[in-house]
């Protein structure tokens, strides 16, 4: 790998998500070291006020800055922006600052790309980076992005999504996602993979995946025996999960069974299994090119024309369609 350098400049302001900021900072230093120096990054924290700020996040934990936002310039590689929310009767709010906003956009043109963590999107949305772009943000605030920036095409879905030089990435965790797929155009696979074996995290998660799966989207069961029937019907998709055979594993009625499934997790058996399946299948098409009736069978539908139906029910498309949306390579 020849020598390079990346300057990536972190925006930091009051109350800003920590993982945010500290995430993706710790992805380019990891790739530094994995490298041998020879990724290049030089991480930078820019703050509202002048270098050596201390910033209090919204943790609590303080970050000092490296230099004030007026004196960022234009020697910018990669502007990465995150985001802070404000408590809201109806959940939380994405808050925007009319300074870092004017900041953002005489910035944002001069950085070969500019990229969002977060509800940091919708600070890029104020400042016109997305607009005829696809994003994504923290699902609890895609409705806000949404209904406050009609000109962004909204897609709460995935993990990160990347629209030209502008890449914007879910909530939280999916900063290190979105950080690796950086790494990953700059020096390729192979280092991504390296800094992700030292994170001891997935590489890589395809930014079309989802942000919720079914284990996260389902409350955790007040019972540990369905905690435990729900791991083991994820780890036995392609076996018989009926509601019959699901009951005798419990050695409860049928009818009792489904009853107490529903009230636990608030879904039907059969329901939640199909979700369950089409997870699964989602995974295929987007990590592999085996054909419709192999990712079926692997997971549990069939047959393709299962695999269609499932899949209209639970993401309203196609998995032809979604294997052209979100196949990587």
């Amino acid at each position: 790998m020849p020598q390079t350098h990346h300057r990536v400049v972190i925006a930091v302001f009051p109350d800003v998500d920590l993982l945010d900021v500290t995430g993706p900072a710790e992805v380019f230093a990891l790739a530094n070291r994995e490298s041998g120096g020879r990724a290049g990054y030089e991480v930078r924290l820019a703050g509202p006020g002048p270098a050596g700020e201390a910033v209090a996040t919204s943790a609590g934990v303080r970050v000092v800055t490296d230099l004030g936002m007026a004196d960022v310039g234009a020697a910018v590689d990669t502007l990465l922006v995150p985001g802070a929310v404000d408590p809201g009767p109806e959940g939380p709010r994405a808050r925007i600052d009319d300074g870092l906003v004017e900041w953002i956009k005489a910035t944002a043109p001069h950085a070969r790309r500019v990229a969002s963590v977060c509800v940091g999107a919708h600070l890029l949305a104020a400042a016109g980076v997305l607009d005829g772009r696809r994003a994504t943000t923290h699902w609890s605030t895609a409705a806000q992005l949404a209904a406050d920036h009609p000109r962004v095409d909204v897609d709460a879905d995935p993990i990160f999504v990347r629209s030209g030089r502008v890449w914007t990435g879910a909530g939280i965790s999916a900063c290190l996602d979105l950080a690796l797929a950086l790494v990953a155009e700059d020096h390729g696979e192979d280092l991504a993979l390296a800094v992700a074996r030292q994170l001891v995290v997935y590489l890589k998660r395809p930014g079309g995946q989802s942000q919720f799966s079914v284990p996260i989207s389902r409350p955790a069961s007040s019972r540990r025996d369905l905690d435990e029937l729900r791991r083991y019907i994820g780890e036995h998709l392609d076996e018989d999960l009926s509601a019959a055979a699901l009951a005798a594993r419990m050695c409860l009625s049928e009818r009792h069974f489904s009853r107490v499934f529903a009230q636990e997790t608030g879904a039907t058996p059969a329901g939640y299994v199909e979700a369950a399946r089409v997870e699964a299948a989602r995974r295929l098409l987007e990590t592999t090119d085996r054909p419709l009736e192999h990712v079926a069978r692997a997971c549990g539908l069939r047959s393709v024309e299962t695999l269609h139906r499932a899949f209209r029910r639970q993401i309203n498309t196609t998995p032809a369609a979604y294997r052209r949306r979100f196949r990587t390579t």
